[in-house]
């Protein structure tokens, strides 16, 4: 391919394209809308400046966008044709997308309902599962680097500062943070070289929460504060703003911005799961859980206060009302399965009750000496389970023909609901052994020391102003 002239009279044409119009403009270039002369193929095409070009980090960052976005072949990633890296200005060749950017789409219409921020979130988590698998993070995911089609599709596109995990080239230099500040994750501000799938797990949980609230979240602050705000979970509630959303999508937003890295989604499916309430399962178990969610019925195991093990029955509902109530102890220790024989699993294992028992958590303390970061006592709620599998990656795996980990959208989410009942003694909905409750008994001798407290900095009070008061006067 003949490199691309950049003179004024040759501004009409790149490469083997032929410009039509000058789509948008940033720092690092320009991008085009251009038709093969060939085929007629109109694409969209993003040319590096000479000036950027002349930068070998940024130019190699250039080429990886490329690699990265012709390695993923999906449908819900915008695909890459072509690069060219010879001449003063290389460019790369995308697909063209007709329609605009989401970011555009909030900008003028506001808010999103709640069922279409799902669907087309839904869509992104699926190119980025994919991209996930491949071992790539994307690491700059928000709402301006999602397309939407006219036919309401969801393309994921800017893979720029995608980081290989096998091989980060040393494009990162450790301390720096990459990405957009108010959508980055806050460990993601520390050193972007060490980002993982949870720091892309965060960017979509902020992708998600402008969607249904129409607000940038941690509203108009700096990026130093911006980081201080993510790291305490300092930020507005998307209920608070959209009272509308349901307990579910506020839940689920909020877990995925949690500070501390291991209390969010382990994986985009994770992240689906919280969404919908449904466990998307593999193409063969299908069959098997739909016979399941007919009859709807789960068997729990725990102990009670004494040690004692017991063994319940009941539906989702019925569960979910007991667990609200915590009648069933501690629910760290309650086990559930759809079948009495098992094999028995935690609830935060299922989406239908993990809700109930993983509560988000700002970032743990850094350990200084170690480099790392360290979880606290006080950092995981009472309530919550013990930490779960990390988004770190696992040694690569041959990957079969039938993606086992695809993502089945054609489940229908589970309707959560706005406000749960209380839980009733007689509820048709469980059965087995009545549910143990564990008693907290608070002791009376906090109160005392407070009131003596109270009584001896009256009394010094009160002597000070004696002895003040007349020379005042």
């Amino acid at each position: 391919m003949p490199p691309l002239d950049t003179s004024k009279q040759m501004l009409q044409q790149i490469g083997n394209y032929d410009v039509v119009t000058k789509l948008a403009e940033g720092g690092m270039g320009a991008v085009y809308k251009a038709r093969n002369r060939t085929s007629g193929e109109l694409v969209a095409i993003k040319v590096l400046p000479a000036s950027t070009a002349k930068n070998p980090v940024l130019l190699k960052r250039f080429k990886l966008e490329f690699d990265a976005a012709h390695q993923l072949d999906h449908p819900n990633i915008v695909r890459a044709i072509e690069y060219c890296g010879v001449g003063p200005s290389p460019f790369l060749v995308m697909e063209f997308v007709d329609g605009e950017s989401l970011g555009q789409r909030i900008e003028r219409d506001g808010a999103l309902t709640e069922e279409e921020s799902i669907r087309l979130l839904a869509q992104v988590c699926q190119g980025l599962h994919r991209a996930h698998k491949n071992r790539l993070i994307h690491r700059d995911v928000k709402p301006d680097n999602i397309m939407i089609t006219q036919d309401g599709i969801a393309k994921l596109t800017d893979l720029g500062l995608v980081k290989d995990a096998d091989n980060e080239m040393n494009l990162t230099r450790t301390g720096r943070g990459l990405g957009t500040p108010h959508f980055m994750a806050p460990e993601q501000f520390r050193n972007a070289k060490n980002a993982d799938i949870r720091c892309d797990i965060y960017s979509l949980g902020a992708t998600l929460y402008m969607m249904v609230t129409g607000e940038v979240p941690f509203g108009k602050v700096g990026p130093l504060d911006c980081w201080m705000k993510k790291i305490r979970n300092d930020y507005i509630p998307p209920r608070n703003l959209n009272p509308n959303l349901s307990d579910r999508m506020d839940w689920a937003i909020r877990r995925a911005m949690s500070g501390d890295p291991e209390k969010r989604p382990a994986s985009c499916r994770e992240f689906v799961e919280d969404l919908t309430g449904v466990t998307l399962r593999q193409p063969s178990a299908v069959k098997e859980a739909e016979q399941q969610a007919v009859i709807d019925i789960w068997y729990l195991v725990y102990k009670d206060e004494t040690g004692e093990t017991h063994t319940v029955k009941g539906t989702t509902d019925g569960i979910r009302r007991a667990l609200k109530e915590q009648l069933l102890g501690d629910a760290s220790n309650i086990r559930a399965c759809r079948t009495k024989a098992g094999p028995f699993q935690t609830l935060k294992d299922f989406p239908e009750f993990r809700d109930m028992v993983v509560e988000p958590a700002p970032m743990p303390p850094t350990n200084n000496n170690a480099g790392t970061t360290t979880a606290s006592a006080n950092a995981t709620p009472a309530n919550s389970t013990p930490s779960r599998v990390s988004g770190k990656w696992k040694p690569a795996k041959t990957q079969s023909k039938a993606d086992p980990d695809t993502i089945d959208l054609n489940q229908r989410p589970r309707t959560a609901s706005r406000e749960r009942p209380a839980y009733q003694q007689n509820d048709p909905n469980m059965s087995g052994p009545k549910p143990h409750i564990k008693m907290q008994q608070e002791s009376s001798l906090g109160t005392i020391k407070v009131v003596l407290l109270m009584l001896l900095i009256a009394s010094a009070t009160a002597a000070i102003a004696a002895l003040l008061l007349p020379k005042i006067m």
